[in-house]
């Protein structure tokens, strides 16, 4: 399982919120694609995948908080 997480985003910026899924929980995904739309008080942003596999599971729903830090979702790579 390979883990996507919220990276640092700057300084006095604690957390984000989900904006928008790209994708649903057993979707595949590519390396790179965008996966999902955060948004600061500041900005709006996508965070891409960091592996290809199937995201296999969504622990924040659009609309909730999230933690610089905190895992987001994970995908389950595909062994190649």
């Amino acid at each position: 399982m390979v883990k996507l997480v919220l990276p640092e985003l700057g300084e006095g910026i604690e957390a984000a919120v989900v904006s928008y899924w790209h994708f649903k929980e057993g979707d595949r995904v590519e390396q790179g694609e965008d996966i999902v739309e955060m948004a600061t008080d500041k900005t709006t942003f996508n965070l891409p995948a960091p592996a290809s596999g199937i995201l296999a599971k969504i622990y924040f729903e659009e609309g909730e908080n999230v933690s610089i830090g905190g895992t987001i979702a994970e995908i389950n790579e595909e062994e190649n």
